[in-house]
């Protein structure tokens, strides 16, 4: 695994708790703080943004898969001990909150597959991060919630509506309002992870999923997951005249001509994202 001070001529800036990798179609990012169960700080924050920033750039890279460091958790939330100094006072405040949302942002805008790798503790910022993903994939003995509402913190509109497209607005509420853990059964039920699995198997499932998507067109799966996003979006704020781009792009592709040609000679389709 790759630090991302390793990799600084590609304009992630450095940072010993992310690390970046990028192997076969699948750029990996790690947050790398176990010592605190990846608790992340501000500093963490930013090195996301940037990293998303290279992968979306990166021609190479079909799917992101995050993970944490470890065994104990994919990201404890967001690392308390630096409160004091950064989020004491409204300025403070204004400046962490412009760093997290560059982060989300990054995240909620990101065009190709993202895959969370959950194990162990998946608790608010972590949360954040997992619910701004596409496909959520969490071992049996994960654990999930917000505890905002123990700690006297406020939820953004652009956190929360994310939360709500995926579970509704009632689980939503007994998220946020109780501040409870939920377990990897209740997760599933409500909608807020995709598949669960054993520890043991959580690599290889995770994996292979990935292996899928980075052999199926680049640019259907662009298309799709813009026009899910659309769906989505506030009355008034969706663009279906984007969407009908892209899958306009599709119909015109070399990869379009690519799978007709491979289902005809009856062989598996070689797609280049062009």
């Amino acid at each position: 695994m790759t630090e991302t001070n390793d990799i600084e001529v590609n304009g992630i800036s450095p940072s010993a708790k992310m690390l970046a990798e990028v192997e076969e179609g699948i750029g990996w990012i790690t947050f790398n703080n176990p010592a605190r169960r990846n608790a992340v700080s501000m500093e963490m924050w930013q090195a996301l943004a940037k990293i998303l920033n290279h992968y979306q750039q990166d021609s190479t890279v079909r799917v992101i898969i995050i993970k944490g460091a470890g065994e104990k958790a994919f990201v404890a939330g967001a690392d308390i001990s630096e409160f004091d100094k950064k989020r004491s006072n409204q300025q403070q405040r204004d400046e962490y909150e412009g760093v997290f949302d560059q982060a989300q942002t990054a995240l909620a805008e990101f065009d190709k597959p993202l895959i969370a790798m959950i194990q162990g503790f998946c608790i608010g910022g972590g949360l954040a991060v997992a619910v701004n993903t596409d496909i959520r994939i969490a071992t049996d003995d994960s654990v999930f919630g917000i505890p905002a509402a123990r700690l006297g913190l406020g939820y953004g509109y652009a956190s929360i509506k994310t939360l709500v497209s995926l579970v509704g607005p009632s689980h939503a509420k007994d998220i946020l309002f109780s501040a409870r853990f939920l377990n990897t059964e209740e997760a599933l039920r409500i909608g807020l992870v995709n598949f669960v699995v054993s520890r043991e198997h959580l690599a290889k499932t995770v994996l292979d999923y990935a292996n899928t998507l980075v052999a199926n067109a680049p640019l259907t799966i662009k298309a799709c997951k813009a026009a899910i996003s659309e769906v989505v979006k506030d009355s008034g704020q969706d663009s279906p005249e984007y969407v009908d781009k892209l899958v306009n792009d599709c119909f015109l592709s070399e990869d379009y001509k690519e799978g007709r040609e491979a289902f005809m000679e009856k062989r598996k389709p070689v797609f280049r994202g062009k």
